[in-house]
């Protein structure tokens, strides 16, 4: 402590490289002062990664907002498991495993949610993705129309309640400045050339929105854990 205290601060500062001193003396710091440098250096690179980093879990969505998610993806999924279940009884389309190839011969796409796991979740891209598979679900839902009129009012049902979700994913991401500056735009969906082909098509759609919400149940159920 004495040779903190030893030297004035204007001799600290001259050792520091004052112009006119030699450029070794540079190197002559105050042995005090090696820790407040180092201690200032830990800091501003501390601070750079933090600003580097994109939004992830610890930047805290409102609860309500989690809580309405959680209520519209139960919502979806019972819509889903009712479409199911009327085609398994109506038409006997009951195992989508069974209809894969086709799924792939029409061209039916399938939504990532890679970025929504609990392991690995970064908010921004989370809501990013799960706004794109809402979107693509949409698209595929509004392809089946017409899959046949006793299912009808089941699958206006499912497509309404998407939208809704995809809106308030949307708006959400509005609010917290990471919205795109323009919305997206549907792709091409898959044409549907006859009614047996959109019936399974229904069945592929419908198990495909089922694991998807899957995924996104857990990850904002780990959003909304306080």
């Amino acid at each position: 402590m004495g040779e903190c205290l030893g030297p004035g601060r204007g001799e600290l500062w001259q050792r520091a490289g004052v112009p006119g001193l030699p450029e070794r003396s540079a190197l002559l710091l105050s042995p005090c002062l090696l820790p407040a440098l180092q201690l200032l250096l830990w800091h501003s690179a501390l601070w750079t990664v933090q600003e580097a980093t994109p939004l992830g879990p610890a930047r805290s969505l409102p609860q309500s907002f989690l809580l309405k998610c959680l209520e519209q993806v139960r919502k979806i999924q019972a819509d889903g498991a009712e479409l199911q279940e009327r085609l398994c009884a109506t038409h006997k389309l009951c195992h989508p495993e069974e209809l894969v190839l086709l799924g792939h011969s029409l061209g039916i796409p399938q939504a990532p949610l890679s970025s929504c796991s609990s392991q690995s979740l970064q908010l921004t891209s989370c809501l990013d993705q799960l706004h794109g598979g809402l979107f693509l679900y949409q698209g595929l839902l509004q392809a089946l129309a017409g899959i046949s009129p006793e299912l009808a009012p089941t699958l206006d049902t499912l497509q309404l309640d998407v939208t809704d979700f995809a809106t308030n994913i949307w708006l959400q991401m509005e609010d917290l400045g990471v919205a795109p500056a323009v919305q997206p735009t549907q792709g091409t969906m898959p044409t549907f050339t006859s009614a047996f082909q959109r019936r399974a098509g229904g069945v592929l759609v419908a198990s495909q929105l089922q694991r998807f919400l899957g995924l996104a149940y857990r990850g904002l159920r780990y959003l909304a854990e306080p």
